[in-house]
């Protein structure tokens, strides 16, 4: 069969802005119209294939049957508004609290990560007293009002709110131990700076809110010590420090469930997104329960949808088919794989430094050979090379300069083979 070369009809991207508006985004030059997945492949319009190396929101891998069977079934049953009581969401909020540690007990399910960060900020001002926000000079949390207006990683209309305060995270990549250390003081100097500034103006510190793998900065190492010495300050401070697990959790690092155990700190607050949920609309925000009665007490607080028994149906089933199909032990072996390869396919090669990131989550930092300045022009090559090659992956960092792998847990070493294959030729014949 005879297929077009092209992605996506001019007419039907016509339709589209006419709809979603000219500024909704899309990715690629020429934008990619899919129909359906299996797996960790998508097929376009045309019929061509293509590797998906980015996409995290089909956490277990697109279309996965057992998925699409729960929801099925329990749609046919029942979806109701959640202050009816149903065994369905019970079983569900205790099999995703087994995966936490012990203090994390209580459970508030959400429709995405942007409406449980939203909560998580809530409760951590009504937990402190205090209104004031610590975030990266780089990131990216959600859609609302509060939430933009603390967004650096995006443009946004909304003025930086009066009540944050941004740090820059350091990157100790490629630094000697004495560097990371000199790094560390200078981060650590400019947390208090941030602290002592919110309190001056009367906001007190209410949280710190940032992504355990530093995803939107650019998958950046931060120097050891950094983390636990930031939240031990916002906490001596009042404040409490809230996990964002949207892109860093749920395996994704591998030998560990949740990309905030990489440090040795317990969030007082974990929050995720529609990962959970293989994509279906769900999301979570986690904490212990002094915290969430003594918010409930004060707050009638709930949400007809959120982790409603369909919702609750397709977590579950996510949860099972990590477990039954080994999908963290997966992550770390093939993680380690693709590092590993990438590593020896491009030694020498100085337009990048080490691969960046952690378990199924990969990052490689474009530099100019001349000037060591950034370079997303490069990056911005690669990706769109890979996409004509049949393989989807994205760009994330400051300057959108780091390219930024990111499959679905079910990719494997053989796909990775085909990743390593394509991206070392293109990297080489820059």
């Amino acid at each position: 069969m005879q297929h077009s070369t092209q992605n996506a009809t001019p007419d039907l991207i016509a339709r589209r802005k006419a709809v979603l508006g000219t500024h909704s985004p899309m990715f690629y030059n020429d934008p990619l119209e899919l129909v359906s997945g299996k797996g960790v492949w998508l097929r376009a319009v045309n019929g061509r294939r293509f590797l998906d190396a980015y996409n995290n929101v089909p956490h277990v891998g697109h279309a996965h049957p057992a998925i699409a069977n729960a929801v099925s079934q329990q749609m046919r049953k029942l979806s109701l508004n959640t202050r009816y009581v149903n065994n369905r969401v019970v079983d569900y909020a205790e099999a995703l609290l087994a995966t936490l540690h012990p203090d994390l007990d209580r459970v508030s399910f959400g429709n995405s990560g942007s409406e449980a960060n939203e909560l998580a900020i809530r409760l951590a001002r009504f937990r402190s007293g205090n209104t004031g926000l610590i975030f990266s000079d780089y990131s990216y949390h959600g859609t609302t009002l509060t939430l933009a207006q603390a967004t650096t990683g995006l443009a946004t209309s909304e003025p930086m709110g009066e009540n944050v305060r941004t740090i820059r995270i350091p990157d100790a990549t490629g630094l000697t131990e004495q560097e990371a250390q000199q790094l560390l003081a200078e981060a650590l100097s400019e947390v208090d700076t941030a602290i002592a500034s919110l309190q001056e103006a009367g906001f007190g510190v209410a949280a710190t809110l940032f992504d355990p793998l530093f995803s939107t900065e650019g998958l950046v190492k931060v120097p050891p010590g950094y983390v636990e010495g930031l939240i031990q300050r916002v906490r001596q401070a009042g404040g409490l420090y809230i996990a964002d697990e949207v892109q860093s959790g749920f395996g994704r690092v591998g030998r560990f469930m949740w990309g905030h155990e990489l440090f040795n700190v317990t969030p007082d607050i974990v929050t995720m997104g529609k990962p959970m949920g293989n994509g279906h609309p769900i999301g979570a925000t986690i904490m212990g329960h002094d915290l969430l009665e003594d918010f409930g007490a004060a707050n009638m607080f709930f949400n007809t949808f959120a982790g409603n028994p369909v919702s609750s149906a397709a977590g579950h089933a996510v949860l099972d088919v990590m477990a039954d199909e080994g999908l963290r032990e997966r992550a770390t072996a093939t993680g380690a794989f693709l590092k590993s390869e990438l590593t020896r396919e491009l030694a020498g090669i100085s337009r990048f430094d080490e691969i960046r990131g952690d378990g199924l989550f990969a990052g490689m930092r474009f530099t100019d050979p001349d000037t060591g300045e950034a370079d997303p022009t490069t990056a911005k090559q690669v990706v769109e090379e890979m996409y004509h090659q049949g393989v989807l992956i994205s760009r994330v960092g400051r300057n959108d300069e780091v390219l930024k792998i990111r499959p679905p847990l079910a990719f494997e070493e053989q796909h990775a083979e085909i990743l390593i294959k394509k991206l070392t030729k293109i990297i080489r014949s820059l």
